[in-house]
């Protein structure tokens, strides 16, 4: 990739990004997450634990290459996007919360991606220490992670009206800057993306089936409403793949690093939007079941009582 899109386009792009989900956050977005005390915890365990457990799983089964395989497990350390809040809007979850789990994982993705990055580099490339990201390398992600969603959230609680007139403009702003950037990106690294697109593609489709999964089915074990369900499975599939490309290829400068979230940045959409229909055709099938199981038995009860003799 040219040197100017990987230092200026791609953190510009992500900046965007975050400073437009700053512009959406107010501070009761972080203290709604105690009206949804267990959707919320439930959500940070599948992110925190049970994602990256997957995703180490995968790489091990896939034997990918020991870059490739950082790669994968820095993406399934990356938070959820904010296209997940469109997802949940699509397939009628609840929003509210896609905005508050998004806040809370960007705080929490500061500290926890470097930590899961740096053990992916110890197990998969032991001796990569200058690779890893030390306390300057993690001060930098705070700084690419959180100064624009605080910038953003200034910004919404000093001048409201003019929050609310900026999101639009925002968010088209950076969906146009980041498909500019990542073509551009494609196109110059068309060679390695296509020599390893083969042994990426299947995984990252099956990562992003497990983490849409494992967001929807895990909250619906434990009695979590099915509305609550389905943003927690948005937010945990669709992850944030620009912030991974950016730390990969700006702060740890490696593009082959970044290679795994930009093929999962492009097929999630797919795979999410196939999983939402799939979860709207279940949902529609259980509703006739019932209506059909409950019409049933109305028409039981309506039956007249057999036992009576009828005239000789």
């Amino acid at each position: 990739m040219g040197s100017a899109l990987t230092t200026i386009g791609l953190p510009v792009a992500l900046g965007i990004i975050m400073l437009g989900l700053g512009l959406s956050l107010r501070v009761g977005d972080f203290t709604r997450i105690a009206k949804h005390p267990r959707a919320v915890f439930i959500a940070l365990v599948c992110q925190l634990l049970i994602l990256p457990a997957l995703c180490f799983g995968l790489v091990l089964a896939f034997n990918l290459p020991p870059v490739l395989a950082v790669g994968m497990m820095m993406l399934a350390a990356s938070p959820g996007g904010s296209t997940a809040n469109l997802y949940s809007h699509l397939f009628r979850g609840d929003v509210a919360l896609n905005i508050s789990l998004t806040a809370l994982n960007s705080v929490i993705a500061v500290f926890t991606l470097p930590l899961i990055t740096n053990l992916a580099i110890a197990y998969f490339m032991p001796g990569g220490d200058t690779l890893g990201l030390q306390l300057s390398k993690t001060i930098e992600v705070f700084a690419i992670v959180l100064l624009p969603v605080a910038l953003g959230m200034f910004v919404r609680w000093q001048w409201p009206a003019f929050a609310d007139s900026m999101d639009k403009p925002v968010r088209v702003a950076s969906v146009v800057i980041l498909i500019v950037v990542i073509t551009g990106a494609i196109v110059s690294n068309l060679d390695m993306l296509l020599e390893n697109l083969g042994q990426l593609a299947l995984i990252t489709v099956l990562f992003c089936l497990l983490s849409l999964s494992v967001g929807f089915f895990v909250p619906r074990f434990f009695k979590v409403g099915r509305t609550q369900a389905i943003a927690s499975s948005f937010e945990i599939g669709i992850h944030n793949a620009t912030l991974a490309i950016v730390i990969a290829q700006t702060v740890l400068g490696n593009i082959e690093l970044s290679l795994p979230a930009a093929v999962y940045g492009v097929l999630m959409f797919f795979v999410a939007l196939a999983f939402g229909f799939g979860l709207r055709a279940a949902h529609r099938r259980a509703d006739a079941a019932e209506d059909a199981a409950r019409s049933n038995t109305a028409s039981d009860a309506a039956q007249p009582s057999g036992g009576a003799a009828g005239p000789v």
